[in-house]
């Protein structure tokens, strides 16, 4: 399939949005200026100052000169530019793959969209149309090359669409400034009376370098096909995606149920083809007044079962706000996986994180209480105890360890120890009593030391000794006493901590 590419350019893209900022000002003589060397120099006019003989480049003196009417504000070319990247944000809608062409143009890879919306003429028409109504002053066109479709918007007829392979004729007719030529060049092929394309194009390239240098052969290559013009997006495309667009904007929950279920077959259908799952999948609703409304969901191992993630998608469907309608429906798949192929049985015996049910049921789970509610631990080749478990986030990930078992260890552990008090009947014995949290625990049974010493490759420090306590209410705690017992410093009592809670 050939690179189809439109370019956008916005001639009055400042003043248009100061119209949109200030609709009191449309249809009135207006400027804006900036400051330079010392003087205020016009920068963008609205079409009615143009028409009475205001330029940019004008001295604001000799503008209001010849138009005293003439309202001046002042310039803010960065808002301007904020302008151009909501432009090529709204843009999302109709590809993946926008970028910009600072200050006033916007270049779209649109290869392979425009069959959504029923052809190329009506996918040219369906934008220029809805950017009209926008209020925005616009020329565009599309072709194979990213120069041809440039030179055309720049200086073709309007929503020019050039058929592939045949950008050495539409570029003949047009000046050589459709090259994206500088200054310099330009000047020298008006002195030699080059008007149009087709008065040097046939010129040998050894001619042309000579005389005009590498960078004419090198945006005439561009602009034939001859070589290839990179563009670097406003957001990365991302490699799974589904779009559909919709004739009528959709405004009820029915509506957009339709339309996912629609994109999960569209989607899932590609990734069973590929041997692929996802783990994380995000609606995108794009509304009719340029807002986006967004849902997302992640599953514990990849998935291409689309009942169970529309079940995913459908408890979340409620927070979306269509509000005047929804007109294109854009799903993607940011994270997938390899997924194995398996057989169906009659009874799935399979237990574990490896049984489907199993998994399924934690994403339902993460999807109506949230992604922070379950987690999954492995075991860690560590003797420390914070450092012996470790979070993940796959259900595939398989443990490089097993769980220790010779010893009982608490079902729950502290992220970090906490201080009590403790009273024993000699220092390096199991307490009696002690306090935590404003609560005194009188022990009833102890168990232990367990000595854990530091790993001194990863950090230096004292041992711990390791008791398990049971109170006299029957609840179990594992406490530690911080390095060794002096009788010699009797006057410094050894710190203890509690680390855990058994069940």
């Amino acid at each position: 399939m050939p690179s189809r590419f439109i370019s956008i350019w916005f001639p009055n893209l400042a003043t248009d949005r100061q119209i949109r900022v200030r609709p009191e000002l449309y249809g009135l003589e207006f400027a804006l200026a900036a400051p330079e060397r010392g003087r205020m120099v016009v920068t963008a006019v609205s079409a009615e100052a143009r028409a009475l003989g205001i330029e940019p480049g004008m001295v604001v003196a000799d503008a209001r000169a010849i138009l005293p009417s003439l309202i001046v504000l002042d310039d803010e070319p960065e808002v301007t530019r904020q302008a151009l990247q909501a432009l090529a944000e709204w843009c999302l809608r109709y590809t993946p793959t926008v970028a910009l062409n600072a200050p006033d143009g916007l270049i779209l890879d649109v290869t392979g969209c425009a069959y959504l919306w029923g052809g190329e003429r009506a996918y040219m028409n369906d934008l220029i149309s809805r950017l009209n109504q926008a209020g925005f002053t616009i020329r565009a066109a599309m072709a194979n090359t990213i120069g041809t479709a440039w030179a055309h918007a720049h200086y073709g007829r309007l929503g020019a669409i050039i058929p592939p392979g045949e950008q050495h004729n539409a570029l003949l007719k047009l000046p050589p400034a459709a090259l994206r030529l500088p200054p310099e060049t330009l000047e020298k092929l008006q002195k030699l009376g080059f008007y149009t394309i087709s008065s040097f194009i046939q010129i040998p390239a050894r001619m042309l370098r000579r005389r005009f240098g590498e960078d004419l052969l090198e945006k005439l290559n561009k602009a034939l096909g001859y070589s290839q013009e990179f563009i670097e997006p406003i957001r990365q495309a991302i490699p799974y995606q589904e779009r559909l667009p919709c004739l009528e904007p959709i405004v009820t929950a029915t509506g957009i149920e339709i339309a996912l279920q629609k994109l999960l077959e569209m989607l899932c259908t590609r990734l069973v083809k590929e041997g692929k799952g996802l783990r994380k999948s995000v609606l995108s609703c794009f509304r009719v007044d340029g807002k986006t409304q967004q849902i997302d969901i992640v599953t514990n191992r990849a998935s291409h079962h689309i009942k169970h993630l529309f079940r995913l998608f459908e408890l979340k469907i409620k927070t979306i706000a269509p509000g005047f309608g929804i007109e294109l429906f854009l799903l993607e798949a940011p994270e997938v996986e390899d997924m194995n192929v398996t057989q169906e049985t009659m009874w799935d015996t399979t237990g574990g994180f490896e049984n489907a049910a199993i998994t399924e049921l934690l994403d339902a789970v993460i999807g109506r209480t949230g992604t922070d509610t379950v987690h999954r631990y492995l075991p860690d080749e560590h003797h420390w105890p914070e450092r012996s478990v470790k979070t993940v986030t796959s259900l595939r990930e398989k443990p490089h360890t097993s769980w220790r078992t010779d010893r009982q260890r608490p079902v729950f552990l502290l992220p970090k120890p906490e201080s009590i008090q403790v009273t024993a009947p000699v220092p390096d014995y199991p307490p009696t009593v002690f306090s935590y949290q404003g609560k005194v625990h009188y022990i009833g049974k102890s168990e232990g030391p367990e000595r854990i010493e530091q790993e001194w490759w990863l950090q230096q420090g004292l041992h711990r000794d390791y008791y398990t306590l049971e109170d006299q209410e029957g609840q179990r705690y594992w406490v530690f006493r911080l390095g060794p017992y002096s009788e010699e410093a009797e006057d410094k009592k050894p710190e203890w901590f509690i680390h855990g809670f058994f069940a």
